[in-house]
Formats: structure tokens, C-alpha cells, sequence
């Protein structure tokens, strides 16, 4: 596969941002599901251990598109604390984007029935962009050899998650080290950096009779200077073990999901995302596909029911 300057250019937009400031970290539709990649401190809120994969192929029919593939597992640790970790990789044409973070998080009970968790988490980022796989018009081209040229750098995420058995609130600032990308000379302060993403999510849980529960829910993400995008979510929940729901993503597409939470171990769901950009006449949509285990996780009862999302 060889492709033109366009290619590179909207993959280094979407992967680096630079001066573009272009959303650079990878989005999910199920983000209720993964809330615990949004914001570290989730980990510890829920008491079971758990363990979930993302995959995600975007705008399928467009060659070069991205795709996702991410890998959490997080835990309580004691009555206060949770720990927790994720791996990922996202490809957009001839980049690719992989990291991992280890986090901690500490939860302080507000009340008797609210509680507040803080989360903190290291790690490391690696971009890579393949040389080989691009064309250019011109052949000397000096932007680019068809070397395989790759920046390592740390990386960290801060965030904090205010939770009671009715709703839930989180806001989250990852890449707070701000790193510069570089692949050919680190003193090149022209090179583009890592740009302050901000994260806030939150949701309400309407009991309807005994066992259905409606769950509006939205997340806000903020890359300065762009202008915000908001997901905004309506969940079904059947007692916990079938879900089906629709998202509105601002300016940029219509996802719905179902579910389904297997005795209370195995969890399976699927999104279907329906572009609503011009994007919409080259590409039949995204696909996006949650799996998950769950350890200790046992029936809810009434005195069992105090705890952050169910899933």
C-alpha cells in the first residue's frame, strides 16, 4: 500500500495534532462501558475485579482509517484504594499510536452514601510513522525518507470520580506531561507536542418499575482550541443484564449499542456508528466491539447496590 502527502497529513493530524491541535488520544462510542481508560480514578469503585477490550474500526470503505484496539483490567485494593492498567494501540494509515498506563486511585467517603475517588497514572507513548508506505509528488521530497521513524516519551493522566449509587460524575486531564513528538531531531522546538486533552462524564440512573433502568449519560471532550464535542447518551438497562441505547455525537455521528452482561461474568457489546459528515458518502459507518470478565461480581441486592456503574 503506498499512499500520497494527503494521507500523511490527516494521519499525522489525527494521531499528532501539532499546530492543527487535533483530537489526538482514541474515542469510543461504549465509553460507559470503558469508563475506567477515561479516568483512572474508576478503578477501585466498583468492588470486583475486571477485565475489557475495545475494538473499534472506523469509517469502514475509507482507506487508511483508524483503527483501535485497547486492554484494561482494574481492581479494588482494600476498602479505600484501586489499581488498575490499560494497553492500546491506534492506527491511522502509515502511523500508529501504542502505549500503556499503570494507575492508582484513592476513594474518601464524602457521605454515607457518596464517595469520591482520586486516580493517577504513568506510563509511556509511542508514535511510529512508516516511510515506506507513502508517495509523494515529488520524489525529493525532503518531509519524509522511507525510514521506519518512531518518538517514545512518558506520559501521564490525572482524574477524579464522584459516585453514588444514582449517579456519577468524573473529570479527567490525560497527557498532562505535554511531551514534544520528534522522529528526526530532538532540539527541533518547531516539532508538534502533545496537546491538553480535558475529559468530563457523568450520568443518572431513572428506575422504571423493578427492572428496567434509563440511564442518561454524556461525555465532554475539549482539545484547546477546538471547539468541544459532547457524546450525549441514553442507556435501557434489563436487570443488569441486557442494555441497548443511542448516542448523539456532536457534529459527527449516531451510535447505537446493545449488550448483554452473561451470569454475571462475560460481557459482550456492540456499536454501530452512523457518520454524519460529508464522511458519510464514502463510508458505511464504524464498528466498535466491547468483551469483558468479571471476578466477584455477585447478584445486586438492595444493600449491594451503592457502588458506580454497573458495568
Amino acid at each position: 500500500m503506498r499512499n500520497t502527502l494527503p494521507y500523511l497529513l490527516l494521519a499525522l493530524a489525527a494521531c499528532i495534532g501539532g499546530s492543527m491541535h487535533a483530537q489526538q488520544l482514541p474515542q469510543l462510542s461504549q465509553y460507559v462501558s470503558h469508563d475506567y481508560l477515561y479516568d483512572p480514578a474508576v478503578a477501585g469503585s466498583r468492588p470486583w475485579f475486571e477485565v475489557k477490550s475495545a475494538h473499534r474500526n472506523q469509517w469502514v470503505g475509507i482507506q487508511d482509517a483508524p483503527r483501535t484496539f485497547m486492554l484494561s483490567a482494574s481492581t479494588p485494593v482494600g476498602q479505600k484504594m484501586g489499581v488498575g492498567g490499560y494497553i492500546f494501540t491506534d492506527n491511522v494509515g502509515p502511523t500508529r499510536r501504542t502505549g500503556f498506563q499503570l494507575s492508582y486511585a484513592y476513594h474518601l467517603k464524602i457521605t454515607s452514601d457518596i464517595k469520591l475517588g482520586l486516580g493517577l497514572s504513568f506510563g509511556m507513548l509511542q508514535f511510529l510513522v512508516d516511510g515506506s508506505k507513502i508517495q509523494f509528488h515529488e520524489a525529493d521530497d525532503p518531509l519524509m525518507d522511507d525510514q521506519l521513524r518512531g518518538s517514545l516519551m512518558p506520559d501521564a493522566t490525572f482524574g477524579a470520580y464522584l459516585y453514588h449509587d444514582r449517579w456519577w460524575f468524573g473529570a479527567t486531564a490525560p497527557q498532562l506531561l505535554r511531551n514534544r513528538i520528534w522522529f528526526y531531531d530532538q532540539n527541533d522546538q518547531s516539532l508538534s507536542k502533545l496537546a491538553a486533552h480535558y475529559y468530563a462524564m457523568g450520568g443518572y440512573r431513572i428506575p422504571i418499575g423493578t427492572d428496567l433502568k434509563l440511564e442518561p449519560s454524556f461525555l465532554v471532550k475539549y482539545v484547546d482550541p477546538v471547539p468541544p464535542k459532547v457524546d450525549l447518551t441514553a442507556t435501557l438497562r434489563y436487570k443488569d443484564l441486557l442494555w441497548v441505547g443511542a448516542t448523539y455525537r456532536t457534529e459527527d455521528a449516531l451510535s447505537f449499542m446493545v449488550g448483554y452482561w452473561m451470569k454475571q461474568t462475560f460481557q459482550f457489546g456492540y456499536s454501530y456508528d452512523l457518520t454524519t459528515t460529508n464522511l458519510q458518502r464514502y463510508t458505511s459507518g464504524t464498528h466498535e466491539v466491547m468483551l469483558g470478565i468479571t471476578f466477584g461480581k455477585t447478584p445486586p441486592t438492595p444493600a449491594s447496590q451503592s457502588v458506580a456503574p454497573t458495568e
